[in-house]
């Protein structure tokens, strides 16, 4: 790092310090704080993701949201080459960034990781990172600070991809770095034409009628009301209205993660919608969950994102079955093709029964997309979804060539030729970086028309065991150390036992503890038979915790 570049970092990080007595850490959602302490941190990661564009010799994201938060809150999250998350390698450097006390200190810190990871500066290599925000008013002056931060690094520069959904960026990332075209309009046309493409595909006899065809959708008031009302308008076969797109208070008494834990009607609902397919979206977008409204009631049935995966799954499944016989009757799909299921502890386990019933492979990983997206990347085809919605299906780059030789090489008109061509549309209409409300809720909606369903049918492929979730404060909760996708305590010595003890007091019990990743808390699982079993059973073991822990002893 040449003196100019060491001058440009110190007068331009000088501007701004980090907020007094904060100590960010960067995770799944990246940095979230109130919006009017992050200049800083969203400058530093400016530099940050001008840094990782120059090692990698790709374009980098960054996005400036905080999804299902309150509109005063704003985060920063970093998008890698592949349109995933930031590489957990480089999370200690956003930390310590973040952190760094004075423009000297941030100085060193710099100048000692680039040397570490060797990051090439002064040759002719441009760095490019793609910005992008929310609708949060903080947004405009942090995406200012954004691309002060890339142009601290010499060589690097800033797009600004404007207002636009967190999946949106990434896949403009994504379609960046694979050499397609990434504009926003390109990823409308690339949605809508998959979707045509699937219901072209729909076998005879089987697509739903007009009157079973309408979709209202909750957007939270936040940016992906606006895109869905952009994307609905190169659509056809499917009546969307939407909600709260940008009248009321952004995820205030709205939203999937509003709707997912209070299972209540999100605002703007009421008994004029019942029986009618209802769909709501996050504050950016990334999170999709389906619900019906009750008769007579604000409450709701929830159709959240383990359902959604499952008819991914039946769906994927259908289609691979085709594939499994060539039409000669003998076996055309290479045998080493695997289709796998990722979730994690929080999934409910009727869930998880009903896809192993199915004859599918179900793995767990630790709680955070991060780790269901690495696990997913694994399989030829990999599908990931937590129960608050976020999710997407994953396609390997071997699988894709070799599906498009099948959709090539099989008689056009073929069950397999079409089950090759369904694949390949599926890989084009979801959205492969990240989940993504907008290319799921097309997905769903032609995969109910493939099936001929209505959402109660969807609704009633298994029930949900009842659950309960509760957090108990504790003076440290590093002394609670998991194994097994967090399933398993090794310690504090003894709580596992007490806790095996508890759980089989309960038909169909179980139950799991961990340590949150942000405060000093100890979060409870519990699923019973009954919900008051699963009550019993949370409070229960919610009393070993405070035993253990409560005190501060491990």
């Amino acid at each position: 790092m040449n003196d100019q570049q060491k001058s440009l970092l110190l007068k331009a990080s000088s501007r701004t310090s980090p907020p007094q007595g904060a100590q960010l850490s960067y995770g799944t959602a990246g940095f979230r704080a109130d919006g009017s302490l992050l200049e800083s941190t969203v400058y530093r990661m400016g530099i940050l993701a001008a840094l990782r564009s120059l090692k990698t010799g790709s374009v980098i994201g960054l996005m400036i949201t905080a999804s299902h938060n309150k509109i005063c809150d704003n985060g920063v999250k970093v998008a890698d080459p592949s349109g995933g998350m930031l590489t957990q390698e480089w999370e200690p450097f956003a930390n310590a960034l973040a952190n760094s006390p004075d423009s000297h200190t941030l100085l060193q810190v710099i100048e000692a990781f680039v040397k570490m990871v060797d990051i090439p500066f002064g040759g002719t290599q441009e760095a490019q990172v793609l910005l992008g925000r929310d609708t949060r008013p903080s947004g405009e002056f942090l995406l200012e600070a954004a691309k002060q931060g890339v142009a601290s690094i010499v060589g690097a520069r800033s797009i600004d991809m404007g207002v636009v959904t967190t999946p949106q960026l990434h896949w403009m990332v994504r379609a960046r770095n694979k050499g397609m075209e990434a504009s926003e309009h390109d990823y409308y046309v690339q949605l809508s034409s998959s979707f045509r493409c699937l219901l072209e595909l729909i076998p005879q006899g089987n697509g739903t009628n007009a009157s079973n065809n309408k979709l209202i959708v909750d957007g939270a008031d936040g940016v992906g009301g606006e895109k869905i009302e952009n994307l609905k308008k190169m659509l056809s076969g499917l009546c969307i209205e939407v909600r709260n797109c940008g009248g009321g208070e952004l995820n205030e008494g709205v939203g999937a993660d509003y709707v997912q834990k209070e299972k209540v009607v999100p605002r703007g609902f009421g008994p004029a919608d019942v029986g009618i397919r209802c769909a709501s979206l996050d504050g950016d977008a990334d999170r999709l969950v389906y619900f019906l409204v009750q008769p007579n009631s604000e409450k709701i049935d929830l159709v959240d994102g383990d359902k959604i995966m499952a008819l991914f799954a039946l769906f994927v499944k259908e289609q691979l079955s085709v594939l499994d016989e060539s039409e000669d009757g003998k076996t055309n799909r290479p045998q080493c093709t695997r289709l796998g299921i990722v979730q994690t502890a929080y999934a409910n386990g009727a869930a998880t029964d009903y896809l192993k019933q199915l004859g599918l492979e179900v793995v767990f990983t630790p709680t955070g997309v991060k780790y269901l997206h690495e696990k997913a990347a694994e399989y030829d085809i990999g599908i990931y979804f937590e129960a608050n919605g976020h999710g997407t299906v994953l396609f390997s780059e071997n699988y894709l060539c070799w599906l498009e030789n099948t959709n090539k090489e099989t008689t056009e008109g073929s069950e397999q030729q079409k089950a090759a061509s369904r694949l390949l549309a599926v890989s084009k209409l979801i959205n492969q970086a990240v989940g993504d409300a907008l290319s799921g809720v097309l997905l769903v909606e032609v995969i109910l028309q493939h099936m001929g369903w209505s959402i109660h049918k969807w609704n009633d492929l298994y029930h949900d065991l009842p659950s309960r979730q509760l957090k108990v404060q504790v003076v440290d909760r590093s002394a609670v150390v998991t194994e097994n996708a967090e399933t398993v305590v090794v310690k504090p010595a003894g709580i596992q036992e007490a806790i095996d003890i508890e759980i089989g007091k309960y038909p169909k019990g179980r139950c799991f503890i961990r340590p949150s990743g942000t405060e000093d808390v100890i979060r409870v699982y519990a699923e019973a038979f009954t919900q008051e079993a699963a009550d019993d059973l949370a409070n229960s073991v919610a009393k070993i915790v405070d035993l253990f822990l409560g005190s501060g002893n491990a």
